[in-house]
């Protein structure tokens, strides 16, 4: 399970627990998982999609940002 949080410059978007999240980085897009390695990387415009534990799926669009990853914790700043 991961922590998933999103922030923008107006406040957070979503903050809870995930099972899979997918980013459109600037050099392709990507999926986390839990365990994941610790990762930092920039993302492109796009969608962040991600699955929650009940197995609802919701998704964002975005304009670009920065996400990392560091023991099971997603932190997303976003345009």
């Amino acid at each position: 399970m991961l922590h998933l949080e999103i922030l923008s410059p107006t406040g957070k978007i979503f903050e809870g627990e995930v099972n899979a999240v997918t980013f459109p980085g600037s050099e392709g897009s990507f999926g986390v998982l839990t365990n994941h390695a610790p990762i930092i990387s920039t993302l492109a415009e796009g969608k962040i999609e991600w699955t929650t534990t009940n197995s609802k799926k919701d998704s964002i669009h975005i304009t670009g940002g920065v996400v990392e990853v560091l023991k099971n914790k997603v932190s997303v700043l976003v345009k």
